[in-house]
């Protein structure tokens, strides 16, 4: 009982998700999931128009995915692990956010092991570099 009460007090510390998606993208969803699974609470917002909304929030055209959303200030573009995104948080780095470029098989989201990705930080005043290989 003492796990399940310290769970519900560390979700409730946890900025909230907002996520723009296109309404047919099914990994999108399983990201979503993936996301709420880990304690997040996440708002989605279905759009047809994903590249201005990546554009307005400055995500470089090499880390684009299929889905952007923004966590306690920072931009998460696609199926960046809930872990890493814990990380960011706790550790704000200088930086407009994380990226999954592209989408691998096997990141939260896609679910099919065996495909190493990597998640990158960018926009940081020495460049993008890397954040967390898996």
């Amino acid at each position: 009982l003492a796990s399940v009460t310290f769970g519900k007090a560390r979700a409730e510390t946890l900025p909230p998700v907002v996520v723009w998606k296109s309404p047919t993208c099914g990994c999108c969803g399983n990201w979503i999931r993936h996301m709420q699974g880990a304690g997040f609470s996440v708002s989605v917002h279905d759009t047809g128009d994903m590249a201005a909304i990546k554009q307005a929030r400055g995500v470089p055209d090499t880390l684009l995915s299929c889905h952007t959303a923004v966590v306690g200030g920072y931009v998460v573009e696609g199926h960046v692990p809930a872990s890493d995104i814990k990380r960011l948080i706790a550790e704000q780095p200088s930086a407009k956010g994380v990226a999954v470029a592209g989408m691998p098989q096997s990141a939260p989201g896609m679910d099919q092991p065996g495909e190493p990705y990597t998640v990158v930080l960018f926009g940081t005043p020495s460049g993008d570099r890397i954040y967390a290989p898996h």
